[in-house]
């Protein structure tokens, strides 16, 4: 039997360490400009690129990490830094994961590097799933995708909209309908190629938080993309929707089986990393809380002194030291291929989200007025801390994912 152990090896440690160092002496004191900006940091970004963070490269080596821990050690240290900056870094990571989910190994080669581009030439990518009236909803998405069988070309149209780097980004990866009648199993990915007419950015929204990512709708008009732009392709697409359609005729959605779709598989391999990300943050709101409570001083002692700071600060720890231990187990099954039985992908995410949440409005609290104010991080953290409960899939939406597959049900 294997040795079990919670201890990051040499490389790892070497590689946290590393990170972290960036999001201390580039990322933090870039984090307040940027949120006030509400615009996309390129030169941070720059800078990753520079060093080799921002890269296909250094992405794929940790995603193929043999541990399954590389992504969310990684997450982890750039979200402490600043949730807003670090999602700028790796939101193009959402659409490389939608390539590597759903696409041939040429797809992967040609489209994935382009995402990033290189030092000299940064370019950021863009997964487009929800629309206005499909967020939770998928199956209620009206994007539609028709085969122009003559020119061998797909043409899409629709509007997405709370798409990370949407309109800004070099290639779009767009979830669409291609058979209405079969409803989520009658969705398919398309890649979206720089300079594609009939794409354009719609409206940019501002945000309470993670101000510093680009969050705009994408709108697409008669937009044509070739037919090698369907992620899989057409054979297996087509096998896919004929198996479909004769269990829809059966009479059945598949038993048990459980319903997979393009975003779905996309969501079920990034979820994990978003927990790491809440990890982040959590962890740095608690952090500045703990010094400010060694530090800070009221009746004549530190206010760490109180029973009321200490206990808060203890729950805070535990509860960090649970979401990422949720994190790593989920994390380590993926890459193990152990199957999420108990939908433990949507566990780690529910928990660190909620997680964030809680421990960023406690480290508020405990700086008191100066927590309310910008002069202080945590005020930002905890404006951060919202969206993890809610993108990639709402705390609501885990819940149900846990409860149905708890109860052996499909997950639509």
């Amino acid at each position: 039997m294997g040795e079990f152990s919670f201890e990051l090896n040499e490389e790892q440690e070497s590689v946290r360490d590393w990170v972290h160092g960036f999001a201390a002496d580039v990322i933090r004191p870039a984090a307040a400009e940027w949120d006030e900006r509400e615009e996309t940091p390129w030169p941070v970004i720059q800078e990753a690129a520079k060093i080799g963070l921002y890269s296909l490269d250094f992405y794929a080596q940790q995603y193929f990490d043999p541990t399954g821990l590389g992504i969310p050690m990684t997450m982890e240290e750039l979200f402490w830094g600043d949730a807003g900056i670090a999602l700028s870094i790796v939101g193009t990571g959402l659409a490389a994961v939608g390539v590597l989910a759903n696409g041939t190994d040429e797809q992967i080669g040609t489209w994935v590097p382009q995402m990033y581009g290189d030092a000299n030439d940064v370019k950021v990518a863009a997964f487009c799933s929800s629309e206005p009236d499909a967020g939770s909803d998928v199956a209620a998405m009206r994007t539609r995708a028709v085969y122009d069988e003559a020119k061998d070309e797909w043409v899409i149209n629709g509007t997405k909209t709370w798409a990370t780097n949407g309109g800004i980004a070099n290639v779009h990866v767009v979830v669409a309908v291609v058979d209405p009648e079969l409803g989520s199993r009658g969705h398919a990915s398309f890649i979206v190629p720089p300079g594609t007419r009939g794409l354009s950015q719609g409206q940019k929204f501002r945000k309470h938080g993670i101000r510093a990512s680009h969050t705009a709708e994408v709108v697409l008009a008669d937009a044509r993309v070739p037919g090698h732009c369907l992620l899989g392709g057409k054979d297996r697409l087509d096998e896919r929707l004929a198996r479909a359609r004769e269990r829809a005729a059966a009479g059945t959605a598949g038993g048990g089986e459980r319903v997979k779709n393009a975003a779905m598989a996309t969501f079920e391999a990034s979820r994990p990393a978003v927990g790491a990300m809440a990890v982040g943050t959590a962890r740095a709101a608690y952090e500045y809380a703990l010094d400010y409570a060694r530090t800070r001083s009221q009746f004549g002692r530190p206010i760490i002194d109180n029973q009321g700071v200490a206990f808060q600060l203890a729950d805070m720890r535990t509860q960090i030291d649970a979401a990422r231990l949720l994190v790593w187990r989920a994390s380590w099954m993926a890459v193990a291929g152990r199957p999420f039985t108990s939908a433990e992908g949507s566990m780690s995410k529910l928990f660190a989200s909620e997680t964030a949440k809680k421990v960023t409005a406690q480290a508020v609290q405990i700086l008191g007025g100066n927590g309310f104010t910008r002069d202080y991080p945590v005020e930002r953290m905890h404006r951060d801390s919202a969206i993890y409960t809610i993108f990639e899939g709402t705390s609501e939406i885990q819940r149900l994912v846990i409860a149905r597959t708890l109860a052996g049900l499909p997950i639509r």
